[in-house]
């Protein structure tokens, strides 16, 4: 029943769901662009309605009282992004630790703008060997969801050039604030 409340609301102001479901059990999840507040309650009634437990990476600085429980309760991990705390090998043990795990990650890292994406989704993927779902929330087309996945190949330059494809007609809802989809020289 949840499931369809919250797509009834998504309705109800104005947007509409896309879902490729998981190809497996496991999976890594990007979601593109990433401009506002706004982009975690949409995705989290996209989470919920899909019936597919995902988890999402957030800074630990999230996590306080009082809303650390229900960030938690809606599979939030929290992440130092202060100092270099080994996320990907923390991610690749979830991974190796469950039987059903869908990673999402917002690949510019902030809601600001920035000059590349961090690559860390990329090494998770390739080291646990999962596809990459490209997720979205397309304040052009009023979309949210998981429109398409892909396995990378490893080839960086070529991966990105899927992936930039496939966003090139996604609008942010600050079109300003979203980054090249490239990771730093």
């Amino acid at each position: 029943m949840l499931p369809r409340l919250c797509v009834f609301i998504l309705r109800l102001v104005g947007w509409r769901t896309v879902f490729a479901p998981p190809p497996g059990p496991k999976s890594v999840v990007i979601v593109y662009p990433h401009t506002s507040n706004w982009d975690f309650p949409l995705g989290l009634l996209f989470r919920i309605s899909s019936g597919v437990f995902m988890h999402w990476a957030g800074k630990d600085t999230l996590f306080r009282w009082p809303l650390r429980g229900f960030y938690l309760r809606v599979g939030g991990v929290p992440i130092n992004r202060r100092e270099r705390t080994g996320m990907t090998e923390q991610l690749l043990a979830e991974f190796a630790r469950r039987d059903s795990f869908h990673m999402v990650i917002t690949p510019e890292g902030t809601r600001s703008r920035t000059d590349h994406w961090k690559s860390g989704f990329y090494r998770l993927a390739l080291a646990a060997g999962v596809p990459v779902g490209l997720g979205l929330i397309d304040y052009g087309r009023r979309e949210v969801g998981i429109g398409r996945w892909i396995t990378l190949t490893g080839n960086e330059e070529a991966d990105l050039a899927v992936i930039a494809n496939y966003y090139a007609d996604r609008r942010a809802l600050f079109p300003e604030k979203a980054g090249p989809i490239r990771f730093k020289n």
